[in-house]
């Protein structure tokens, strides 16, 4: 994958995110805040825990950093899966959104 792809798919996972998590907002379901820098976006959940998706360029992958651990991701066929256990991105931030928030929380499969 070229650095220009990778960028372009960054981009859109992010903007995924972010989109859910002000839908999450705007239809009471969890008031989920957001900051994005750059690569890095940080979800803040109102019992003041975190989960941190960080773009990591030079390696072409995805980091996950949730109270359950930290996840590495790389784009295969489509879809952005763990480079230990092959799980899915989407359903695994899902899992850990769910579990800090305290209720279930569903970004869907990636697109």
């Amino acid at each position: 994958m070229s650095d220009a792809e990778y960028d372009r798919l960054t981009s859109a996972l992010l903007a995924r995110i972010e989109a859910a998590a002000d839908q999450w907002l705007q239809d009471d379901i969890v008031d989920v805040d957001t900051h994005r820098t750059g690569g890095l976006l940080e979800l803040a959940f109102p019992n003041g825990s975190k989960i941190v998706v960080n773009t990591q360029p030079p390696l072409h992958e995805v980091w996950l950093a949730a109270r359950a651990g930290g996840f590495h991701y790389r784009h295969v066929d489509g879809r952005w899966l763990d480079t230990r256990d092959g799980s899915e991105f989407f359903a695994s931030l899902s899992r850990h959104a769910s579990a800090q928030a305290g209720r279930e929380l569903t970004l869907g499969a990636s697109a």
